[in-house]
């Protein structure tokens, strides 16, 4: 089958465009006269096509999900049918892909799928949890309530990801600058310099010898310098794909300084949250512990997620699982141990990702408070030993004239 972009007319006049999944042409057209719509025009989708050249073109945004989720939810709490909702859904989405995205849906849906594998089609903007979460609700019949419940999620998510965002922008926005500036300083001010020290026949000190020779070293190697790095970075990420590399790295950056805690935190809010998620939707518990290690970014955490699956599996308790891990903190093993006796294990979780978030807040505060002097120092450290690098030959230049 391939994609069909399509433009018809309603019973009542009114003009709708969509894409149809079909044969070809003619069996498009038979499916818009099924639908009781006029064809006006079905031409191939050359979409993705741009698409993989582009790779922002016809992209969904995190913010037209949660758009989606929660009106959906609304919708179907005041009384809609799923189609109906739906449909009226569609209307409003200001980006064309997830127009199509929800009228293809709809199509499904008519079609006699359910709403879960309606969705799994596209599981770059709806996560493999979002669908599982989605069909154990379509099994209770509270479909609306775990769409709330989804929404809440990805609204917090999103809150924490802007938080983060947010912190890193300044620090990230200095180091650019200050690489450029330096960059310009050793390909253009310095050789210049070095030209008229050369001219006047100055002595020159250790330190300017040294900005210098980088300097030449800098414009004659500046090629090489670029592909080393794009190459380096490749090489790296190449290797950080290996088991080994994620084993090293993933060790190494939850042992950084600040920045260590603050990614466990982030960790563990997220575990906490998705745990909680899946458990409430009644998902089974080691269904649910594995699917939540499948979205920690951490191969550490991941691993002993998988293993405490295990154990589970084989009738030992989560709390006494988590418990022989040093990543899980006393107070989230006291958290599970206290929803499993009570029978509320999703509503344990959940506390303890609200836990989390704002131990995260706290530490993002923490990070940007120490970033800040930090990047200050190494900037008044650099800028120092350029100007004494270039001015003091020229003050020797100036005594000796005297």
């Amino acid at each position: 089958d391939m994609k069909l972009r399509y433009k018809a007319v309603t019973k009542d006049s009114k003009i709708v465009r969509g894409l149809v999944e079909a044969k070809d042409t003619a069996e498009a057209v038979n499916y818009l006269r099924n639908k009781e719509l006029v064809p006006v025009s079905v031409t191939e989708d050359r979409r993705n096509d741009i698409s993989a050249f582009i790779p922002f073109f016809g992209k969904v945004k995190k913010g037209d999900l949660v758009l989606f989720t929660r009106q959906l939810s609304s919708m179907l709490s005041s009384g809609l049918t799923l189609i109906k909702s739906l449909e009226i859904l569609k209307e409003q989405m200001v980006g064309k892909a997830m127009y199509e995205i929800i009228d293809s849906i709809v199509s499904d849906i008519e079609e006699g799928k359910n709403f879960s594998s309606a969705i799994a089609k596209y599981p770059e903007i709806f996560s493999p949890i979002y669908v599982s979460i989605i069909r154990s609700a379509e099994a209770s019949g509270l479909l609306d309530t775990a769409l709330a419940r989804m929404a809440d999620n990805l609204e917090k998510q999103a809150k924490l990801r802007n938080t983060i965002k947010a912190a890193l922008t300044y620090p990230a926005i200095v180091i650019a600058l200050m690489i450029f500036v330096v960059f310009v300083m050793m390909t253009v001010v310095i050789p210049q310099l070095s030209g008229l020290y050369e001219s006047l026949d100055v002595e020159l000190p250790f330190t300017t010898k040294i900005v210098i020779g980088l300097s030449q070293f800098t414009v004659t190697f500046w090629p090489f310098i670029i592909v080393g790095l794009i190459l380096g970075i490749f090489l790296f990420r190449r290797w950080h794909k290996t088991e080994p590399g994620k084993l090293i790295m993933d060790n190494l950056l939850l042992k950084i300084p600040v920045f260590g805690p603050l990614l466990k935190k982030l960790i563990l809010t997220e575990f906490s949250r998705t745990l909680s998620l899946l458990i409430g939707s009644g998902t089974l518990v080691v269904d649910s512990l594995v699917q939540t290690s499948d979205t920690l970014g951490n191969i550490h955490y991941r691993n002993a997620v998988v293993d405490i699956a295990k154990k589970v599996e084989n009738g030992v308790t989560i709390g006494d699982s988590i418990s022989s891990y040093a990543l899980f903190p006393p107070i989230l093993v006291q958290l599970v141990k206290i929803g499993e006796q009570t029978g509320k294990l999703d509503e344990t979780l959940m506390k303890a990702s609200e836990y989390f978030e704002d131990e995260t807040d706290q530490a993002v505060k923490t990070l940007t408070t120490a970033l800040e002097p930090f990047i200050m120092i190494i900037l008044g450290l650099g800028v120092a030993f350029l100007l004494v690098a270039v001015i003091t030959p020229i003050y020797s230049l100036i005594s000796a004239i005297k």
